[in-house]
């Protein structure tokens, strides 16, 4: 039962982080993109849309740091899981074993999102 609660946070956690990461790549990669490829109007439609997306681009530090901390928890969540007994049962196995690989393939893709992110938006700012 241990090993289950154990994994279903992880699945939590790892997808919480899928959407932060992407809060980092809509805040900073997609206006970038937007813009070098001559969509400025439809930036400013989709800021005009969602003002969210101001505070969002205001607050970039506050929120990749945010996201940063998520993945970690979920990569060391990761880790720490990836030994953990699954069920005897064959179904619930599979489920498992199934549960850790998409749980593994979203931290994996989140950290790929987050980094494209961070080279358009953080990394910029520090050079």
């Amino acid at each position: 039962m241990k090993s289950n609660n154990q994994l279903q946070k992880n699945i939590w956690v790892s997808f919480f982080s899928l959407f932060t990461s992407f809060s980092t790549l809509i805040c900073c990669a997609l206006p970038a993109l937007l813009v070098s490829i001559g969509l400025g109007a439809s930036m400013v439609g989709l800021v005009t849309n969602f003002p969210q997306l101001i505070w969002i681009s205001e607050n970039k530090l506050l929120v990749f740091s945010l996201s940063f901390v998520l993945l970690s928890v979920s990569a060391y969540l990761q880790y720490r899981s990836r030994f953990l007994p699954c069920p005897l049962d064959p179904g619930e196995a599979l489920a498992c074993t199934q549960a850790r690989n998409w749980s593994k393939r979203i931290t994996i893709f989140s950290v790929v999102v987050w980094i494209i992110g961070a080279s358009f938006a953080v990394i910029p700012q520090f050079l």
